[in-house]
């Protein structure tokens, strides 16, 4: 899975510039630049320093520009984002097969419409994220809770928004019959756990001890990028493992609609039944159940009396 994240991360990476452009192009629309140091200091709490470089390099060119010339870039950086990203979104799709266990079949156009609809969503999501990270400082004061309550509320907040993205990734993604809500929802929320806290930790890593800018120059940052998209994207497949695998592990429908009995869910991990942790016990069971009784013969092979001789057998 960890090669499958590093392709992915590729097709990502072409797609996922443009959709910067488009961001900070919205961004550019009503930015204040005065504030783009203060709104950058609230990103850099979450995400590492070097995609913060990148993102704020832009914004400030952006919130410089004129408006008129910032919406003719929003709307060419936009339609290249979405028209390049359709990569990225198949590559991601491809994973999430390869996590359910499922080979793609949906004919072109539905799938080309699924991911245009998930890049989509996907631009929003990072505008919801980084929303999060910026308006809690602002709505805290504005109802007049202390700055304790700041940190609490901004990561609980990009919690709930991370793992809904995620269920619904996990829904939708796999070329399958949709799973029930419930059995996307664990996976989703330890992605979303491991991304919030993976996200922290890399940060503290590449400011800490890393130092990529020591050893990569100027490509320093495009590193630091680079290694965190693999990061998110390797996050989001050991969540489609682990609903996979839950999923696995059960015989009950999982699948949307009225229950039907394994081989005709239309899903691989609905329509069997793994034996990697419930078939341990039982298939040691059987185990020594077969030794027990092949060593059962062997006594009584031993202990059996040895037949007669027949007249004329001897000399």
């Amino acid at each position: 899975m960890i090669f499958v994240a590093g392709s992915i991360t590729f097709f990502t990476l072409l797609a996922i510039f443009p959709a910067l452009g488009a961001f900070v192009s919205i961004y550019g629309l009503i930015a204040d630049v005065a504030a783009v140091n203060d709104q950058l200091a609230q990103l850099s709490l979450v995400f590492p320093a070097e995609v913060v470089r990148i993102v704020g390099e832009q914004m400030m060119r952006l919130a410089t520009e004129r408006s008129a010339n910032l919406s003719v870039a929003f709307l060419v950086s936009l339609l290249l984002s979405i028209w390049t990203a359709n990569a990225g979104m198949k590559a991601l799709f491809d994973g999430l097969n390869i996590a359910y266990g499922e080979t793609e079949t949906r004919n072109f156009f539905y799938r080309t419409a699924l991911t245009y609809a998930f890049t989509l969503a996907f631009l929003l999501f990072i505008t919801l994220v980084s929303a999060i990270l910026v308006a809690a400082p602002i709505a805290l004061k504005t109802f007049g809770l202390r700055s304790g309550w700041m940190f609490g509320v901004r990561w609980l907040a990009l919690f709930f928004v991370a793992a809904a993205a995620f269920s619904v990734a996990y829904r939708f993604g796999p070329c399958r019959r949709r799973a029930r809500w419930r059995w996307v929802t664990w996976g989703a929320v330890v992605a979303a756990v491991l991304w919030m806290a993976g996200s922290a930790g890399f940060s503290w890593y590449v400011n800490n001890i890393a130092h990529l800018q020591v050893t990569y120059g100027s490509l320093g940052a495009a590193i630091g990028f680079m290694l965190w998209v693999w990061f998110s994207v390797l996050v989001v497949l050991t969540g489609a493992e682990l609903n996979a695998e839950i999923e696995h592990q059960t015989a009950v429908d999982s699948t949307v609609g009225p229950p039907k009995p394994m081989g005709e869910r239309g899903a691989v991990m609905a329509d069997s039944v793994g034996l990697r942790f419930i078939g341990v016990r039982k298939g040691a069971r059987l185990l020594w159940a077969d030794v027990r009784r092949q060593g059962a013969n062997l006594l009584r092979r031993d202990r059996a009396p040895p037949p007669l001789a027949k007249r004329g057998d001897g000399p």
